[in-house]
């Protein structure tokens, strides 16, 4: 349980300026915010968002706006195409949604996994023949060269919105190519979703159709009222909550609390979540983005899709339909991360690689992440297609690993690749796997990662008389948390357990605990602690999380348990 090394005068000042305890101070400057910034850390606003035209021009960006502007002037059909995930069908969810409500006439389309990845040319055969004079594709189409030729030799143009990096091939046959990886934007920040450069698109053209008189005779939407998709397809993609990521993502989290869209409502209600509880990260994260991806994970994310752009009439059997997938999705995943977990064993490699032809594709990503947790190494699962002798995987990894170059050190053995720095996607054939493992070792070495893996740093030490309520109230006024803004963890030590006992299904543990030098007595919960609650009577160091919650007008604080030591 080590301490993060902070400097106590710095803190002090900076907690003196701001007016924060100096536990808050400290977790602002583990995550580099000092001065000036610390401030609008506190308080993030979207007037705080750069725009990504002029000065900070997102390549690619003008150009696309111009040009969905001109498809809305000229009543052009316009397709929309998102990726099965999360953050493709809340991309197209929020293109949809305010194209039409700019008067567009829209044809909207999300990814099925028996198609292959992205924007395939099987998939452009399907929406050309809806008659489009505009494509638009969202989490997908940077690397999908062939299919956007097919539109082009159709003569209509495609307009891409993505954020997954690919390697440069020079000219791309999109009429507009937005990516804020590309190596000509201005843009100074890179690690956006898709769903995120859409909004900014869909303001920009917004302004367009304004400056152009289109909304004379016709309200103009909204964009804001889209950021409740934003966070979703944010905060799912596990993007880093940092920046422009986490000014649209607060905002975004705000608005799904208010239940403005039927489809989150119902969703929601279906995950048992209650009209009076706030949705943060935790809500979105752990209750509505498993739903939303269930049908993807299955194969056609088609139901997703319509319970984000579904009324109040259809909003409930949206919902249910996704409360099912889950069902099965869970099903399948448990089987999945069982003979995972039997095949890796022991885990010595510097990175986890394991496949089967038992398993499904949509679920190969849960499972890694849960090898990830558990082993602190890279992971990659793969699913094998004993039809076709193709496996197609999925990958996370930790601190210091960055999964995309580690698969282009790789890209020899794969068919394909894509994907981002946490997360990624491959296709490779079931007799290169072993090679594969082999060189995804040697990888992962040579970017410094190996079995050695250091658990997380806490953000300093605290006495149980300092958690109370205003702390928490600040230290949850640094979230959202997520990817790059890792949520506050404290340490406590020599405290006596005075309680214990197991909750739940017995994999949780509930304990009591004293500090012996102020008599300060506060409630812990250790998800996944089981077998590993200490005895009462024992003494013992936690790190942890410092929460609270409200029951009939009382606060209740409590540690949220992420580590506990016996001590003697």
């Amino acid at each position: 349980m080590e301490v993060r090394p902070i400097d106590d005068t710095a803190a002090a000042r900076l907690a003196a300026r701001l007016r924060v305890r100096a536990a808050t101070a400290r977790c602002l400057l583990a995550r580099g915010v000092d001065g000036d910034a610390a401030t609008d850390f506190l308080a993030p606003r979207l007037a705080q968002l750069r725009k990504p035209e002029g000065d900070l021009a997102m390549a690619g960006f003008a150009t696309a706006a111009d040009r969905v502007t001109r498809a809305v002037l000229r009543r052009e059909r316009i397709a929309v195409f998102g990726d099965y995930d999360v953050d493709g069908v809340t991309t197209a969810a929020l293109l949809t949604s305010f194209l039409r409500g700019c008067g567009a006439d829209v044809v909207a389309r999300v990814a099925r996994r028996d198609e292959g990845y992205g924007f395939t040319p099987t998939v452009a055969a399907e929406l050309l023949g809806h008659g489009p004079g505009l494509i638009i594709t969202g989490d997908c189409g940077t690397s999908d060269l062939a299919a956007i030729d097919a539109a082009r030799a159709a003569a209509v143009d495609v307009v891409v919105v993505d954020h997954h990096t690919a390697p440069d091939r020079g000219a791309h046959p999109a009429v507009a190519l937005v990516n804020p990886h590309r190596a000509d934007s201005a843009f100074p920040f890179r690690a956006m979703a898709s769903v995120g450069i859409a909004f900014y698109l869909a303001a920009a053209v917004r302004t367009r159709l304004a400056g152009q008189g289109h909304f004379t005779s016709r309200p103009a939407p909204d964009p804001r009222e889209l950021l409740d998709l934003v966070a979703l397809g944010t905060i799912a993609d596990l993007v880093p909550l940092v920046g422009e990521n986490r000014i649209l993502a607060s905002a975004g989290l705000k608005l799904a609390s208010e239940r403005r869209r039927p489809g989150v409502a119902a969703l929601l209600a279906a995950a048992g979540v209650g009209p009076e509880r706030p949705v943060d990260e935790h809500v979105l994260s752990w209750k509505l983005a498993p739903r939303l991806n269930a049908p993807g994970r299955l194969g056609d994310a088609a139901p997703a899709l319509d319970l984000l752009l579904a009324d109040d009439r259809g909003a409930a059997a949206c919902a249910d339909a996704l409360e099912s997938a889950n069902l099965a999705r869970r099903a399948a995943q448990d089987v999945a991360v069982a003979e995972a977990l039997a095949a890796v064993g022991e885990a010595s490699a510097p990175a986890i690689v394991v496949a089967s032809e038992r398993w499904l594709p949509g679920v190969v990503g849960i499972v890694a992440a849960k090898l990830v947790d558990r082993f602190a190494r890279p992971a990659f699962v793969i699913a094998i297609d004993a039809a076709t002798g193709l496996g197609r995987g999925s990958a996370r990894s930790v601190a210091g690993v960055d999964l995309y170059r580690t698969l282009a050190a790789c890209a020899p053995l794969l068919e394909r690749f894509g994907g981002h720095a946490a997360a990624a996607g491959l296709t490779v054939r079931a007799d290169a796997v072993d090679a594969l493992r082999d060189a995804l070792g040697a990888a992962v070495l040579a970017a410094g990662s190996g079995p050695a893996a250091p658990g997380p740093l806490a953000d300093g030490e605290l006495s149980l008389a300092e958690v109370d309520a205003a702390l928490v109230a600040e230290l949850d006024g640094l979230g959202p948390f997520g990817q790059g803004n890792p949520e506050p963890r404290f340490v406590s030590r020599g405290l006596e357990v005075v309680a214990s006992r197991r909750v739940g299904d017995g994999s949780h543990g509930k304990l009591e605990l004293r500090c012996p030098r102020t008599s300060t007595i506060r409630g812990a919960i250790g998800f996944g602690l089981g077998d590993r609650t200490p005895e009462v009577g024992t003494r013992v160091d936690v790190a942890y999380r410092p929460t609270a919650s409200s029951w009939q007008g009382k606060v209740r604080v409590e540690l949220e348990v992420r580590e506990v030591s016996v001590v003697s």
